[in-house]
């Protein structure tokens, strides 16, 4: 009877174990940092489209503009903090959008797939309306995920992609973090990349980065192996899934949007 008992008391500490993680699931996947939007912008980053509806950060470059770069950045922070793309982008000719998500920064909103997705792809709507083509999509992480689902819905505005860090499906990298739970089917919000994209024939840029032990290389490859269009695989040597942009210099950034630009042209 002690036997039986005792393994009573496992499986149900087991089984409320599980519905305490799928319950607060986002909690383990989206870490928004809050902060008005006169913390978020400044050093050449303004509000956009304006202070009043604020959906992100936007740069100029100081000559001609070549297109415009939509930004979605990973899970944790603000767009205030992803002003290295502006940095980078820029001197290339790129107008700059640091986007940002429902619950981030100043916006207000709850983070999710279904929020963010839909947001990204108004955002998407709304630069093509102020700004015209070409309009490239950058994802990091998380942001790779979102911005492909973006381009897939608005694949006529959106001249390609350049995925930095990307999954091909999150539960695969769910499942590699947390072997031992069943998260495939726990998962709330799928963010799977590689289905998002299998008619997309646009451009896209798989960036790696070779010590990535976040969302590691073998995610993004396996991602790039699925697509079917026009395509290139980076791996960035060296590189961690935060440190990368120490380890890229402007020549690596001229090459990637380039061809995630230009390469059906």
């Amino acid at each position: 009877m002690k036997l039986v008992t005792t393994a009573l008391w496992i499986a149900a500490t087991g089984l409320g174990f599980l519905v305490l993680v799928y319950v607060f699931q986002d909690r383990l996947l989206y870490f928004p940092q809050r902060a008005t939007v006169e913390e978020v912008a400044g050093a050449g980053l303004r509000p956009w489209p304006s202070a009043q509806d604020f959906r992100g950060l936007v740069a100029e470059p100081a000559g001609a503009v070549r297109g415009t770069a939509i930004v979605f950045h990973g899970n944790a922070g603000h767009a205030g903090h992803r002003a290295f793309y502006a940095q980078a982008l820029t001197p290339l000719g790129w107008r700059v959008i640091l986007a940002e998500y429902p619950g981030y920064g100043p916006r207000a909103g709850r983070p999710g797939e279904r929020s963010l997705v839909d947001d990204a792809s108004e955002t998407v709507a709304l630069a093509h309306r102020q700004y015209g083509e070409p309009l490239l999509l950058v994802g990091e992480s998380l942001g790779a995920a979102v911005a492909a689902a973006a381009g897939q819905r608005q694949q006529e505005l959106t001249a390609g992609l350049l995925l930095i860090t990307p999954w091909d499906r999150l539960a695969q990298v769910a499942s590699h973090h947390y072997p031992l739970l069943p998260v495939k089917w726990m998962l709330r919000d799928r963010y799977d990349t590689a289905a998002r994209l299998a008619g997309f024939d646009r451009p896209v840029v798989v960036a790696v980065a070779g010590q990535d032990s976040i969302v590691p290389a073998r995610f993004g490859v396996a991602l790039h192996a699925e697509l079917r269009g026009p395509k290139r695989l980076i791996q960035i040597d060296g590189a961690g899934h935060n440190d990368w942009p120490d380890r890229v210099d402007a020549a690596w950034w001229r090459q990637a949007t380039h061809f995630a630009r230009d390469a059906t042209r």
